[in-house]
This record gives structure tokens, sequence and C-alpha cells, in this order.
């Protein structure tokens, strides 16, 4: 079999997390296929993709030391079609990137595809956004706004923005050593077409037309509505400084935003704001353009990149999220609140139960192996009659016994 590696290095919000965990639930049939999808754990390539770029991440990057080398090794001693596939690799410089092709086997007998997945940016902006909130951020919509709109791109916001949307830049840093037949763009269909659709497309990219695959997602990084966002963002400004990262990933981001809060699905929706939209189509018309020209393989339509008119017919109609309806703000905070409630009750449940069974083990313990026998009482009481300081000894045990027996 020929070796092939398929290398799928993001963008952010284009349904990766579903792809990756379609990927590693069917690990065996995939292999059955001789396809490998090499990971054991379903973070594995997100740790490899962190200790590739020296990325710090709340902790996580000395569990990643030598991870991507790991993961390389695996990929070489395959002989066939491996798959990588993790959404924070679109950032990597184009040294990191020549780096990770190298390793993989590139210019050494491996064929190696690049997949870019990209969806429009009148819906990445405003995810993108939400991301950084449900990552503790505190900055308004409008901020994030001014800040990706800024030609010096001198923040950090907006160097993460481009580093990982900007596809002529992404395409260029990851591919510049691949002719174009290898690199493949997966673009994501237009909100409200058929369900399967992007599946279908992702599967045609990685040759997975054909495999009977388990399409049930369980993991899935849902979307919140506008009171929500604005909601979370509120508990960021205001718990931040007293709520360390790893009390905030579980209660905030995974117990509120993801459990709770996304699923008020009747709430307006995150959306770009209507005077957005042209430069936005400004810069899309470009990037499409500059695809076209290159001549990548698309897998899709380039016209999806285009995005949907905007929602509100003007400013005055727009869901604003720095300026949210409160009463639905209070709806979800209310909601919010009895999450934490609930999941209070359960943890002080399972204290209970914990501290009932070490009680137990306790008593058990004290039944088993401390309770004395009759004969080391026999023993006892022998030793300390024949001298006559124990004598003296069992005069005031007997004291004592009696006066205590007399009170009880």
């Amino acid at each position: 079999m020929s070796k092939r590696v398929l290398l799928h290095v993001g963008t952010p919000k284009t349904g990766t997390s579903y792809l990756q965990d379609v990927l590693f639930r069917n690990k065996r049939v995939l292999t059955s296929a001789g396809i490998l999808y090499p990971a054991d754990r379903f973070d594995a390539h997100f740790l490899a993709a962190l200790d590739l770029m020296r990325l710090p991440w709340g902790g996580l990057e000395a569990e990643a030391v030598g991870a991507w080398d790991r993961l390389a090794e695996q990929v070489r001693r395959h002989d066939g079609t491996a798959i990588i596939s993790h959404e924070i690799l679109a950032t990597a410089s184009r040294a990191q990137a020549g780096r990770a092709l190298a390793s993989l086997g590139h210019g050494d007998g491996t064929e190696v595809h690049l997949v870019v997945s990209a969806r429009d940016l009148v819906r990445q902006i405003p995810a993108e956004w939400q991301e950084n909130v449900k990552h503790r951020a505190g900055l308004s919509f409008r901020a994030f706004l001014d800040q990706i709109r800024d030609p010096e791109r001198s923040t950090r916001i907006a160097t993460w923005f481009w580093g990982v949307q900007e596809l002529p830049d992404i395409l260029n840093r990851w591919g510049h050593e691949l002719p174009p037949e290898q690199i493949h763009v997966v673009t994501v269909p237009p909100a409200g077409g058929p369900q399967q659709l992007l599946w279908k497309r992702f599967s045609i990219a990685f040759g997975l037309d054909g495999l009977d695959l388990d399409l049930q997602a369980e993991r899935a990084n849902p979307s919140l509505g506008v009171p929500e966002t604005a909601l979370v963002r509120r508990i960021n400004r205001a718990a931040n400084h007293d709520l360390g990262p790893s009390d905030y990933r579980p209660l905030v981001r995974e117990l509120l935003a993801h459990q709770t809060l996304s699923r008020r699905t009747r709430s307006p929706r995150l959306a770009l704001p209507p005077d957005l939209h042209p430069w936005v189509a400004e810069v899309t018309g470009s990037w499409t353009a500059e695809i076209e020209q290159r001549g990548y393989d698309v897998v899709g339509d380039l016209a999806d990149l285009a995005g949907a008119p905007p929602v509100a017919a003007s400013m005055a109609d727009y869901a604003d999220p720095d300026a949210p309806d409160e009463t639905e703000v209070a709806a979800a905070g209310v909601d919010a609140i009895k999450a934490l409630l609930l999941e209070g009750a359960r943890l002080r449940h399972s204290e209970e139960r914990l501290r009932q069974e070490l009680h137990d083990a306790q008593m058990a313990l004290e039944r088993a192996y401390l309770r004395p026998t009759y004969r080391w009482r026999e023993k006892t009481y022998r030793r300390l009659t024949s001298s006559r300081a124990g004598r003296g000894l069992l005069k005031v045990y007997r004291r004592v016994r009696g006066r205590s027996s007399r009170t009880a």
C-alpha cells in the first residue's frame, strides 16, 4: 500500500469537533480499512498540536511534551493512509508546518495531503468572539470587532483570529511545498442545508465513502444565543479574579455554557452587525479569487464562503450582545443559578454518601482488627496481676469503670 497522510489543520468552528469525535469512536472500523487515526485519547491530536507549536494552554503544555513526535512516529510506521486532525494547527508558523510535514515523511516517499475546512466569515466572526468569551474573555463584541479590523493586527485577539481564519495565508503556510492537487478546501454549507452534507464533503476529502461508520455525535461545541453569551461575559468579568482556570472550565464553560445555556434555543442568535457585511464581502471575495487562481481542489462550493445577507435590516433591528434585552439575560441567569444549585446539591449528596461509606469502612476495620479478643484480654489480665504495678492499674481501671457505669 502507498503511504499517505491526510493532514487536517482547521479551521475552528467548521464541524471539527464532530469530525474528530467520529474518527476517534470509529478507529477499529478505520483500521480494518487500512486507515490509521493515531489517538489513544480523544484529545491526542490537540496535545500533539500544542507540542508542535510550543503553545501554552492552561498548563496542558506540560502534558503535551513529546506528543507530536510520538504521533508522527506512529504515522511513519503505518503502511497505508493516516489521518491527523486539529483546528489549532491552522495557526502554525511556516517553520512549524515544515517541521510537521518532514516528520510525517514528506519528501521521503509519503504523499501528504492538506485538508482545510472553511466557513463564511459572517458566521465565523461571531463564533470566534463567543469562543473567546467561553475561554474567560470579558471584552465586548464591538471591542473584538475593532481589534480584528485593525490593519496592524497588533493585539493577541487579532493575531489569533487571523492566524486561524485567513484562508490564503493558512493554505500558503501549510501547503507551499505541496502541489495544488494535494491541497483540499472543504467548504461548510450554508445554514439550513441538508444535515449530513458537511459530513458527505468530509468523507469525500478523507476517502471515507463506503465505510460503515457510527455518525452519532457524542462530543460537540454548541453555540449560545445573544443573552446567554452576554451572561457568560458578565460572569467572566465578575468572577475571573477569584475563579481559577481549573474550576472555570467544569463550572462555567461545561456546566453553564455547554450543558445549560446552549439549550436555550429560542434566544436571538449571535450575528455579524449589518454595517460590517460590506467589509466581510470584500475580504471574502479576495480570498475566493486567490483560491481559484491557485487551483486547489475544492470539495463543496466556494460560493458557500460568501455567507448569508444580514438578518437585521438595520442596526436598530440588530440584536446587539453588548446591549442585550435584560429580561432575556435575567431568564438565562435563572437557568444558570438553577444548574449551579442542582450541581451543588449533587456534590453535597455525593459528599454525604462518601462520608457515610468512609464511616462504615472505619467501623468495619475496628470490628475486624481493633476489638480485642477474649484470649488477648485474658493474657493482658494475667500479665497485670503478676506485678504490683499491674494490680494497681487494674484497681484504677475498675474504679473508673464503675463510676462510668453508675453515671450511664
